[in-house]
């Protein structure tokens, strides 16, 4: 017999039913009793805290959004001028004080004005000495007030604190300090030199001058350009040379070093304007003094000085073979011991200063640095003190007489027709002739 299983399971399953009436007013009740579930709120990720820092930022942020309260322009200029003015003021009444005068004076003080001095160079002394502050208010006050004219030289006892116009008349009156002109002829040696001023009854001895004209006694003159460039390479005297010959008006009453600083001070004052020329030339103003003290020996006569100038160039310079040693063989300095010869190391103040003629001869030092037949080039230092004269020729020798190659003169003899006469050759043989025609031959 078939069993028929799907009605079986039919029988045996569940089938659903609506629920029963009183079940589902149960649960409608139990729904109504209960409060609604809220709504779930969606999760928030966890943030760090914001630092301070940014809140500043948004504080500072804020304000620089509220707007800014200026200074005015207008007020910062007119405080500046008014500044300006107020500084201004008070450096005028400085001024005022200044040319007014203190009512406390300083000690008194002994001024030497120099005779020539400038008012420039016055103020300016008068400011080192503290008399007065400010050197360009008194330049400008003495120049307008027109009392420049009657300004002295001489020693005055100043104040500070004193007015302007006490200072001016006070300098303005004349005082009475005892002068003398000593005369230096070109040519003259550092030794006659000193004899002038010792015969001036100026300076007490040749030694007293030469020591201090040396610097050997201490004394320095490196204010001058020209003293710190002369060399040290065994010449018998570092002021030879330099002593500049001209007359001179000087205190009788001064110290050997005023002397002797008047004398360098117009040497600088005369060949400053020469810098230019001699760098140009490509030589040293040292070189310059020796070669124009042998121009100022051997010429002796400003209108000859730059042939005489061109001889020496020449034989110094010339690619001539006869001149290759470039000797200068000027006797003027040189190994002939004979009297009736102008010789630096034997017939002058020089020579005698330091005994050679009595010991008999010149000694070999001085000879391998003077003798200029021994020698090439120039010597050791200069043999005499040169004009400006010759100074400016040993710069600017003839140039006609240097191109055509003159290397030889000579001059007449005193006791001739021809004394005083210039002869210049460019051989020997021509000089041989000019040497008979001048009364040199024997």
């Amino acid at each position: 017999m078939r069993i028929n299983r799907s009605d079986n399971n039919a029988e045996n399953r569940v089938q659903p039913t609506s629920p029963a009436p009183a079940a589902q007013e149960a649960k409608e009740e139990k729904a109504a009793v209960q409060p609604p579930k809220k709504k779930e709120e969606p999760v928030r990720e966890k943030t760090k805290p914001q630092k301070k820092r940014k809140a500043k930022q948004e504080e500072f942020e804020d304000e620089e959004s509220k707007p800014r309260r200026r200074f005015p322009l207008g007020c910062l200029i007119v405080l500046i001028v008014l500044v300006l003015v107020g500084v201004g003021a008070y450096q005028v009444m400085k001024f005022y004080s200044e040319i007014d005068g203190d009512t406390e004076l300083g000690p008194e003080q002994t001024i030497t004005v120099e005779q020539g001095s400038s008012v420039s160079s016055i103020a300016t002394q008068l400011k080192d000495a503290g008399i007065i502050q400010y050197d360009w208010l008194f330049k400008e006050y003495v120049k307008y007030s027109g009392k420049a004219g009657g300004i002295q030289f001489g020693e005055f006892t100043l104040r500070s604190g004193m007015d302007y116009n006490t200072i001016i008349q006070t300098i303005s009156q004349e005082t009475y300090r005892p002068t003398t002109n000593v005369t230096i002829p070109e040519g003259t040696t550092a030794v006659g030199v000193a004899q002038i001023f010792v015969d001036a009854g100026l300076v007490d001895s040749i030694d007293t001058f030469l020591n201090c004209a040396n610097g050997t006694d201490g004394s320095d003159f490196s204010q001058y350009s020209f003293w710190t460039q002369i060399p040290d390479n065994g010449r018998l005297m570092k002021c030879e040379g330099y002593l500049f010959p001209d007359t001179y008006n000087v205190y009788a009453d001064e110290d050997v070093y005023y002397y002797v600083d008047t004398l360098y001070a117009e040497f600088e004052a005369k060949t400053e304007g020469l810098t230019d020329t001699i760098n140009q030339k490509g030589t040293t103003l040292d070189d310059v003094v020796k070669l124009a003290s042998f121009i100022q020996e051997e010429a002796g006569v400003e209108a000859e000085d730059a042939k005489v100038s061109a001889c020496f160039h020449n034989r110094l310079e010339s690619d001539d073979p006869l001149w290759a040693e470039h000797k200068l063989e000027s006797n003027a300095c040189s190994y002939i011991t004979q009297d009736v010869e102008n010789n630096y190391l034997w017939n002058s103040p020089t020579a005698e200063y330091y005994g050679w003629p009595a010991l008999g001869a010149i000694p070999e030092d001085v000879l391998n640095a003077y003798d200029t037949y021994r020698i090439s080039g120039l010597p050791a230092g200069p043999i005499s003190c040169p004009g400006y004269a010759a100074i400016e020729a040993a710069l600017n020798p003839d140039q006609e007489y240097l191109d055509e190659g003159y290397f030889f003169f000579v001059t007449g003899h005193p006791d001739t027709d021809v004394a005083g006469q210039y002869f210049y050759a460019k051989t020997a043989d021509e000089h041989q002739a000019n040497v008979e025609k001048a009364g040199w031959a024997y």
